[in-house]
């Protein structure tokens, strides 16, 4: 399961800039549980999930792109990925501070931090 997060942050900022977003229901679930946990330990990163989930896949965090992510948190797709998800961490122990989620948490940030600066 790490490996596969840890793939997937790489694979997404090593994809070239993408045209249209497609959502995923149940990786923004995923996503967005990771998000928690970051925000957790970076009170920086509250409020900024949208913008930094936009920002993986060089998408302007503008209203539609936002309409499209809340469309998919209420889908039973994202519902039901979210509650396995939390199940799955609630089993698991917390991970140390140079976990993979850290070094993730690092880097989403520095990546939202980057497009942010590129707006301006």
């Amino acid at each position: 399961m790490k490996f596969q997060a840890t793939f997937l942050l790489v694979f997404t900022f090593a994809a070239p800039p993408a045209q249209a977003m497609s959502i995923d229901p149940k990786a923004l679930a995923r996503f967005d549980h990771g998000y928690t946990v970051c925000e957790a330990k970076n009170p920086a990163m509250k409020g900024q999930r949208d913008p930094a989930y936009l920002s993986l896949w060089k998408v302007k965090a503008d209203s539609k792109a936002r309409a499209e992510l809340a469309a998919a948190r209420k889908t039973a797709a994202y519902r039901a990925e979210q509650v396995a998800v939390q199940k799955r961490d609630a089993k698991g122990a917390a991970p140390a501070a140079s976990s993979p989620i850290e070094q993730q948490c690092q880097a989403l940030w520095a990546e939202a931090q980057r497009m942010g600066q590129k707006k301006q």
